[in-house]
């Protein structure tokens, strides 16, 4: 039997992550990102009766109208043992313990779980049951940080190994950011890329968030042309992974071919913190998609969503949801 203690420091909570395996998702970090939105962050470790931490989870909860009241949300997590996934018993336990805490203590319509575990991935949790709607992606993309660089280049596809080499021999520049105004100049240039692309952000202070509250978790790479930012990817960094959040280009980084050169300047920045792995966080059916598959031969599938309603409102909800996304995304194109 497990019991739930709540965790209020952030370096101790941020040490469970990386010794447990965690995911940059369930960093301390992290949540204060979402905590400037509609989120409210809960930091649980799950504790055995001998005083061991068997996992833990940070828990995302978002207030709904009534009669719905709240949503808990689980990205990535929980993590579990010492490498994020545990045994079978461990992981049943470690996610039943953080459920009944959430439905003892949140309320609410219910609870989804998306955990950084492989597809098929054994977990006994009463109750529960794939999500007809994710909130991150189970197919993803994850390069294997514990090869050797020639290894990762050979498993590239032949454009994106010729991009990189250029820009090694033309001396592209490439780091990377950490002052506060190139950050800035990085999310005006996103900006440019989400209007060529069609797709709405969140305001500026959101990324700066991002960039304050995860400090060198916050790994944020771009290619430079006459001092300006022409593309970059921006990561998060935990003690086993690479998650990527965002990426983007301009004419300039297109005319570069800057994309490669960048993403590969962030892998090998992420194998030398000691990361494991490299995810570029979800494959569709799209360009950007094709792109980070020119980096490796594979796909991942990850187990998913587990949903594990609180009550009957949460099938309600569940109907409502998709009618107030594209009602959003009406707005937003109005």
């Amino acid at each position: 039997m497990l019991h739930i203690e709540t965790v209020t420091d952030p370096a101790e909570w941020n040490r469970l992550v990386d010794a447990g395996g965690g995911h940059p998702l369930q960093l301390w970090g992290w949540g204060e990102v979402k905590a400037t939105g509609a989120w409210r962050p809960l930091r649980l470790r799950a504790v055995a009766e001998d005083g061991t931490t068997v996992g833990g989870a940070q828990v995302l909860v978002r207030r709904l109208p009534a009669p719905f009241r709240a949503f808990a949300h689980v990205p990535r997590g929980p993590f579990v043992g010492s490498d994020g996934v545990g045994t079978e018993a461990e992981r049943s336990a470690v996610a039943q313990a953080v459920v009944e805490h959430c439905r003892r203590e949140v309320k609410g319509i219910g609870i989804a779980l998306e955990p950084d575990w492989d597809a098929g991935t054994n977990v006994d949790l009463p109750g529960s049951r794939p999500a007809a709607h994710t909130i991150l992606y189970p197919s993803t993309l994850v390069l294997d940080l514990t090869k050797t660089e020639d290894e990762l280049l050979a498993a590239a596809g032949r454009s994106t190994r010729y991009d990189i080499r250029k820009a090694a021999r033309t001396g592209l520049d490439v780091r990377r950011v950490t002052d506060e105004a190139e950050v800035r100049a990085v999310i005006a240039l996103y900006r440019v890329s989400a209007e060529h692309a069609g797709f709405a952000l969140h305001d500026d202070d959101y990324y700066l968030a991002i960039h304050r509250e995860l400090g060198e978790a916050s790994l944020l790479v771009a290619a430079f042309e006459d001092g300006r930012p022409c593309s970059f990817v921006w990561d998060v960094l935990s003690g086993s992974t690479a998650f990527e959040l965002y990426g983007g280009v301009d004419d300039a980084g297109r005319r570069l071919r800057a994309n490669a050169p960048v993403k590969w300047h962030a892998v090998r920045l992420a194998a030398e913190a000691g990361a494991r792995r490299y995810d570029m966080n979800g494959l569709l059916n799209d360009g950007i998609s094709e792109f980070k598959k020119s980096f490796a031969q594979h796909t991942d599938e990850l187990v998913g969503t587990l949903e594990v309603p609180f009550g009957p409102m949460f099938d309600v909800w569940d109907r409502v949801l998709p009618t107030a996304k594209k009602a959003v995304r009406r707005l937003r194109r109005g």
